[in-house]
């Protein structure tokens, strides 16, 4: 979030951000406790998650590995209040006063996928000139606002597919 960084909306920053994390917190039906310190490790792991156990390795994990796992198995997210807090959320304005977003269309191929009749054909490139292919699998829409500055970071809303995958 732009401006949690000492600034002028620092003050700002840290109510949005902490009223964020009480509504997260809020949409975790079973072990909330478990999954909201998940939700804490794998934001301030400083590299990519290779396995669930390692997670309990992090400092903001207060949970021994066979915990995660049992979050993870029998945890419970409300989706549905969890999309409200999300889109409840300020877009990131510029100095324009507008916002920027950018869309992207990510494919999930499931050539092979024989139980999932629901699958649509994906549009592919293959290597090579004139090599699109249609794959059947499930197209997955992605629209981010971006911030302003140089920054990695997006907030992104993604369209469901047409059919859910199984």
């Amino acid at each position: 979030m732009s401006g949690v960084e000492d600034g002028p909306g620092k003050d700002r920053a840290l109510g949005l951000l902490g009223g964020y994390r009480g509504e997260l917190y809020r949409c975790l039906g079973k072990r909330p406790d478990a999954l909201f310190d998940l939700c804490d490790a794998v934001l301030c792991k400083q590299d990519r998650v290779h396995m669930l156990a390692e997670l309990s390795l992090e400092p903001e994990c207060r949970r021994g590995h066979g915990a995660v796992h049992d979050a993870v198995n029998a945890g419970q997210v409300q989706i549905a209040r969890l999309r409200r807090a999300l889109a409840g959320l300020p877009l990131p304005a510029w100095d324009d006063g507008r916002i920027r977003l950018a869309a992207d269309v990510s494919n999930w191929l499931r050539p092979d996928a024989v139980t999932s009749p629901e699958r649509l054909f994906c549009h592919c490139y293959a290597r090579g000139k004139d090599n699109a292919q249609m794959i059947p699998g499930w197209p997955y829409s992605f629209v981010v606002a971006l911030e302003p500055g140089r920054t990695s970071w997006t907030r992104s809303g993604s369209a469901p597919p047409t059919t859910r995958p199984r």
